[in-house]
């Protein structure tokens, strides 16, 4: 019972950490206006994501606008795109291969092939957490390097959105929660390996007492 509420636990943390990437691959808070020199009031904020930038009004009023070419777009957006939508459809995937391999279905009868699918699904779960953290560093670095870049003018310094953060927690969820499913299947297997000793069965011997070589 313990190793099943451990996998559940990793289940439902893998589940968050994949809600959580959608959420930041969807939001536009990848890059913020920086107030700095200058610029510390202003009457709008620029938000720029992965799909659409925004300006914001002082006055509560939003405007949205989509990216209108994909290739006239800088790499590190290509690649936190492409990477994205990756990890969205394998937390999917994930979803499904340990749904079937958990302890708390019967999709497949328990034994070596359940706990490798298990081990499968959280598999994926680190992938997932491994690469969607190249686009979150990527971003991370750009912005920090060119808010610290002189040349750079001080209306286009930007600082690290909100996206980032709900994307790094993201994969923190998911590096844990795959871990959890994969020791919780490898310890599950090692319990269920008990080595089986067989014993031959007793038989009298000519003056009625029984062999004792018979016994184990």
């Amino acid at each position: 019972m313990t190793s099943a509420a451990v996998e559940i636990l990793g289940l439902g943390l893998g589940i968050l950490g994949w809600v959580g990437v959608i959420l930041a691959c969807g939001l536009p808070m990848w890059q913020v206006s920086a107030f700095i020199d200058v610029n510390i009031v202003v009457a709008q904020t620029i938000w720029e994501g992965l799909w659409m930038n925004c300006v914001v009004q002082s006055t509560g009023q939003m405007q949205c606008k989509v990216y209108d070419s994909i290739l006239a777009l800088p790499p590190e957006m290509q690649a936190g795109r492409a990477l994205t939508v990756v990890v969205a459809l394998l937390g999917l995937v994930a979803l499904m291969v340990t749904v079937v391999g958990a302890q708390c279905t019967n999709c497949v009868r328990p034994g070596k092939m359940k706990s490798r699918i298990v081990i499968a699904g959280g598999a994926i779960y680190i992938l997932c957490g491994v690469l969607v953290l190249i686009p979150l560093c990527w971003f991370a670095n750009i912005v920090i390097r060119d808010f610290y870049d002189p040349t750079v003018p001080s209306s286009q310094k930007r600082e690290m959105g909100a996206a980032l953060y709900i994307g790094w927690a993201a994969t923190a969820l998911l590096l844990f929660g795959g871990c959890l499913i994969c020791c919780c299947s490898c310890f599950q297997r090692d319990e269920t390996s008990f080595p089986v000793k067989y014993s031959a069965p007793r038989r009298p011997t000519s003056n009625g007492e029984y062999d004792k070589k018979n016994y184990v």
